[in-house]
């Protein structure tokens, strides 16, 4: 059991040097895309539900 946690860990290791990670300029730049697609959709969400409530107050 020792050595499976052992060579789990070993291994875990060596794929984490494999990884390239993002410099800070693009790390900034794609958390920046991530916001605001975040805000676009929450606009379309609120405008959708704000159509759709007035239409139903219309009707009803």
């Amino acid at each position: 059991m020792k050595e499976k946690i052992i060579a789990f860990l070993t291994d875990t290791v060596k794929e984490m040097k494999k990884v390239t990670w993002p410099t800070p300029s693009e790390l900034r730049e794609s958390t920046m895309v991530v916001i605001v697609v975040c805000i676009l959709i929450a606009l379309f969400v609120f405008g959708v539900d704000w159509i759709v409530s007035n239409i139903l107050k219309a009707v009803l």
